[in-house]
């Protein structure tokens, strides 16, 4: 008993000593490096913020910035008056939802002889291969121009399927291509709403088309995944595309230009991100992206928490790695003018894809909590409460009908940017082999399900401890730890915040969330 009290006696001491001349000075440093981030990222949000309430109180519509007209037929030429389109839809081991985006497309209204249909399957099982050929040649049997193209290997993943696609011979009389995902919906009037943009406006080279959540209902993680897109499709597409011109390509429910896409290099593998790459690449070429906010496409949200991890993780590594891979390139880029670098490689990539990552975990996970065991270091009200209420609020005027939940949408993207913080670190110092790890997002299916409608009785049963996370786990405990000693030393009543947090993280790391999926 008296040896361990001397222990603790001597950790005691070192921690004095060590604490005034090291710890202080580095907590320091690191609260003002946090707070600066925050800055960045509050003066971000609100210019954006600032922009679309200016495009909603000018009515700043679509048909204003570029001409609209709706393609007719010619009484003498015919369709040839219709640019023929290719509609590309990628896969792998899509089980619960080919039939799904494979009817979809084969639905979308435009004249037969001026649209084809190709179906890139790059699965692996035998038996959904087989499937979906199958799947093709029943509507290849309705007269529908539809092809099922295979690959003898997986090389590049999407972006490799998409390049090998536009290489066949009957591609070179298509004009636009639009692509869409396995899970993807679109509405049969798709194309007569997007190709009109492309056809009368030649400096256009995409038109993006909002994502529309047909699960968002099935649980609370998909609840807070909506939130946080909906704010990247009515804020950030909507800003960029009014101010700029320029956006992320969405990597589906998108219309391409073909030739903008082969000016500027066609498909490109280097990143997990490639929709992203390409979107850069072709607006450094001076072409012009539009989003079409009021057209909706039908879609699914992983619904399990493993898939979403994955996801997430490829949607910040790739940003981050393809930051540092462009960055010389977008700097020394003599077609687009200075302000548009300046807001592709600040705001764009600096700020969103990297800033907004680590300051969420580093400052709110990481540094705030440890200041309650240097008391000498103090974190500002405006930093620690004014800042990421402000954003937070900003970020629920894209979903109001999840307004209530805002609170737990803060706990759970918090848990999150653990693995976005992660995956940004491995992007920018490509460290590991997970800098290019590409895992297609599991779906289950649920858009069929509702398709389906009675069939659609059978939910997936809640998650309940399907996989421990250790990740979370170990910040969850360094969190608790932390709201512990707040509660009985300290003076700044984090502790409420704390312990909520750690709850968060336990809750994630214990699997306690998202669905179950026995496969998955």
């Amino acid at each position: 008993m008296e040896g361990l009290i001397t222990s603790y006696g001597l950790m005691g001491t070192m921690w004095e000593q060590v604490r005034a001349p090291l710890i202080v000075p580095f907590m320091k440093i690191m609260v003002t490096m946090c707070l600066a981030m925050s800055i960045m990222l509050f003066v971000e949000r609100v210019y954006m913020g600032l922009v679309i309430v200016v495009v909603k109180l000018m009515q700043y519509k679509l048909d204003k910035r570029y001409k609209w007209e709706a393609i007719k037929e010619d009484l003498e030429t015919g369709n040839s008056v219709f640019p023929m389109v290719l509609v590309q839809i990628p896969m792998f081991n899509e089980k619960e939802v080919y039939q799904l985006s494979i009817g979809a497309a084969c639905g979308l209204s435009w004249p037969s002889d001026r649209v084809i249909i190709q179906v890139l399957d790059d699965s692996t099982d035998p038996i959904i291969k087989d499937l979906v050929e199958l799947e093709c040649k029943r509507w290849a049997g309705k007269g529908i121009n539809i092809k099922y193209e295979i690959r003898d290997n997986r090389n590049g993943y999407k972006a490799g399927a998409l390049k090998q696609g536009m290489k066949h011979s009957y591609v070179k009389q298509c004009e636009f291509v639009a692509i869409f995902d396995a899970d993807f919906q679109p509405d049969p009037d798709f194309l007569w709403r997007t190709i009109p943009f492309l056809a009368h406006n030649p400096e256009l080279a995409l038109v993006q088309a909002r994502w529309k959540f047909v699960n968002s209902d099935e649980c609370l993680m998909t609840r807070m995944q909506e939130m946080s897109l909906d704010y990247h499709f009515t804020v950030e597409q909507e800003a960029g595309s009014a101010t700029h011109a320029f956006f992320g390509f969405n990597g589906t429910a998108g219309v391409w230009r073909i030739s903008a896409l082969n000016e500027a290099g066609g498909w490109k593998d280097r990143t997990t991100v490639e929709d992203m790459d390409l979107a850069v690449r072709v607006s450094l070429k001076g072409w012009k992206f539009i989003y079409v906010g009021d057209l909706k496409v039908k879609n699914e949200l992983p619904s399990t928490f493993k898939a979403y991890r994955y996801q997430q993780h490829r949607w910040s590594c790739g940003p981050a790695n393809l930051f540092k891979k462009m960055i010389i390139e977008i700097a020394r880029n003599k077609k687009v003018t200075l302000w548009k670098k300046f807001y592709v490689i600040y705001s764009f990539f600096f700020v969103r894809k990297i800033v907004a990552h680590l300051v969420t975990f580093i400052f709110y996970c990481v540094v705030l909590p440890a200041t309650v065991l240097v008391p000498e270091v103090q974190v500002p009200k405006w930093g620690a409460i004014y800042i990421p209420s402000i954003v937070s609020l900003l970020n629920a005027v894209g979903t109001p009908r999840s307004f209530h939940l805002l609170v737990f949408w803060i706990l759970f993207e918090n848990v999150m940017s653990l693995h976005r913080t992660k995956g940004t670190f491995i992007g920018l110092f490509e460290a590991g082999t997970r800098v290019n790890e590409w895992v297609v997002t599991k779906k289950l299916g649920e858009a069929m399900k509702v398709k389906q409608g009675s069939k659609a009785t059978k939910k997936p049963s809640i998650q309940i401890g399907e996989s421990v996370y250790m990740l979370e786990i170990f910040v969850g405990i360094y969190l608790f730890l932390c709201g512990c000693y707040d509660f009985s030393f300290g003076k700044n009543h984090y502790y409420i915040y704390l312990f909520l947090q750690s709850m968060a993280f336990f809750i994630a790391g214990f699997g306690y969330i998202g669905v179950f999926a026995p496969n998955s």
